[in-house]
Parts: C-alpha cells; sequence; structure tokens
C-alpha cells in the first residue's frame, strides 16, 4: 500500500473531487484524501494524501499562497467571472490607487464569505440558499490573517490586474477581490485563481494530474511523509521500533512538553508521539502505521 503525499498541479475546469476520484481510479486506493478544496474555476497547488497518509492531514501546516486576476469595473453574485457579472463603474483607476487600497487588507482583517460558497448557515450551504435565490443578510463574518497582499502587474488600458495573496487557511479570496473593488468604488471581480502554495508544498514542484497516468507514475511521485510534517524526529532502535508495534510508549528527552514528534525507523514514517513531560518524559504515540 502506497503511504505519502502527491502535490498535483489541479486543473481548471475540474472540482477537488474529481481529481480524487481519478487518482482512485488510476491507483486502485479507496484511501485517498485532499486538503483545502479549490473551486473548478481555479487551478495550482492541491496536497492529496495516499493511504494511511491521509491520516496526518489534520497535522500539515495550513498557510496558503495564491496569484488572483482581478478586472476592475464590474461586479459579480459570485464575486468572480462564472457569475452573473455586470457593468458597476467606467471610472478607471491608477496603479497607485490599487497599492494604497491593498495595505488595508494586510494583518488581521475579517470578511463575510460569499453567498455562493460552501459555508453551512443554518444545516445548509450557502451556494444551495443562493441558488434557489435566498441570500442570507446574517452570513457570520469571519477573522483571517492576510500575511502579504502585492499588486503584480496592472493593465490601465483594460483595468485588470494580478495580486499575490500570502493567507490563513479559510480566506476567501473572492471576498477580498470584491471588497477591494468596492473600497475604489469601482467594483471588481476575480476572473482566475492559482492556488501557488499550501503549507510546505509549492508549485514550481506539483505535477500535472495528466502525468499521472499509471500506478508507477503516482509511485514515482510520492512525498515521504517526513518530509512534509514539520515536526522533530526520533529515530527508532530496533527495540524502540518492537516497542511501538506493540502500543507502548518510549521515554525520551529534548522535546518540549506536549510537542509532537515523528517517529522514524529506517527512513520511514512508524508513528506520530506527543512528548509528556509531566509523564516521566515519554513519547506517547497518538497515530500508529505499522501493525
Amino acid at each position: 500500500m502506497l503511504f505519502g503525499f502527491l502535490n498535483v498541479n489541479k486543473p481548471i475546469g475540474m472540482t477537488s473531487h474529481d481529481v480524487i476520484a481519478v487518482l482512485r481510479k488510476i491507483s486502485k486506493i479507496k484511501q485517498i484524501g485532499h486538503t483545502g478544496t479549490l473551486d473548478p474555476m481555479a487551478s495550482g497547488v492541491l496536497p492529496v494524501a495516499i493511504g494511511k497518509a491521509s491520516r496526518l492531514i489534520e497535522f500539515l501546516q495550513e498557510n496558503k499562497a495564491y496569484r488572483t486576476k482581478i478586472i476592475f469595473g464590474k461586479v459579480s453574485d459570485t464575486y468572480d467571472t462564472e457569475g452573473t457579472v455586470k457593468e458597476y463603474s467606467q471610472k478607471k483607476i491608477m496603479k497607485e490607487d490599487i497599492e494604497c487600497a491593498l495595505k488595508i487588507f494586510e494583518g488581521k482583517i475579517e470578511q463575510i464569505p460569499p453567498a455562493y460558497s460552501a459555508v453551512h448557515y443554518k444545516g445548509k450551504r450557502l451556494y444551495e440558499l443562493a441558488r434557489n435565490g435566498v441570500i442570507p443578510d446574517d452570513i457570520p463574518k469571519r477573522t483571517v490573517f492576510v500575511s502579504k497582499i502585492e499588486l503584480i502587474d496592472f493593465d490601465y488600458d483594460n483595468q485588470s490586474a494580478s495580486v499575490d495573496i500570502e493567507c490563513s487557511k479559510g480566506t476567501y479570496i473572492r471576498s477580498i477581490v470584491q471588497d477591494l473593488g468596492l473600497h475604489l468604488g469601482v467594483g471588481a471581480v476575480m476572473s482566475g485563481l492559482e492556488r501557488t502554495k499550501s503549507g510546505c508544498f509549492v508549485i514550481s514542484d506539483s505535477v500535472s494530474l495528466d502525468l499521472l497516468s499509471d500506478f508507477s507514475d503516482i509511485e514515482k511521485n510520492l512525498i515521504n511523509p517526513i518530509d512534509v510534517l514539520s515536526f522533530n524526529c526520533h529515530e527508532l532502535s530496533e527495540i524502540e521500533f518492537q516497542k511501538i508495534r506493540h502500543g507502548q510508549s518510549l521515554y525520551a528527552s529534548n522535546f518540549e512538553n506536549e510537542e509532537f514528534v515523528s517517529l522514524v525507523f529506517k527512513g520511514e514514517l512508524v508513528a506520530i508521539a506527543q512528548f509528556d513531560n509531566l509523564q516521566e518524559a515519554r513519547l506517547v504515540t497518538k497515530k500508529v502505521f505499522v501493525s
């Protein structure tokens, strides 16, 4: 059974679930999952967990980075060009206007998720309500963090731009685009989105889905879980390895209390343990991947 991660470059037009379905068909493995759903119009980094690696998803870093394309002077019910797009303003803005406005989106911000999103609202998805003509006026705000937002290029004649954004999990880029347009007084819609980073997975190291045509392609591009996790490693001796196999904890030192640790044997991830300094300095296993 394969055990690791794939850094898939999701193509435009497919859902994240579509990607998983393709990989399950190719690999004949059902236990496959992904992190950080991408809309069909978006492309880019989609981390995929193969086999038992799906049990590690909760431990992955959650910071994201995106490059978004924006058209000013228009608005949309979905905040992007996939929805009903309408003219909003004929006014033309300058590059300096955008650069100045972007500064208000840096740091901790509050945003309202788009009406056409998968956020749950009173037992239903917002997009289900929106498709039936219901747009709640009390959608709860969420607090997110934008560590960097930068204008990459701007076409004055076409009033279009590309912006790079580094942010926390759960940030809606479409909402930033919508709010940016309203702040500038001209409106804006997102015309494209590429995720360039998700945790340690980056676009330059990703593999196109069409290059994963058979089992050997998946195996060749599989990333060792040890290289994905940000935990310190503890190399197991043969005796310690056998203890882990039999559900025993280990005595250890040099770790912070409650720190997670990767337990490794001969280059393979054996278990995730948590250091408990209050119980005689033990590494207590939380997830075990050998039997």
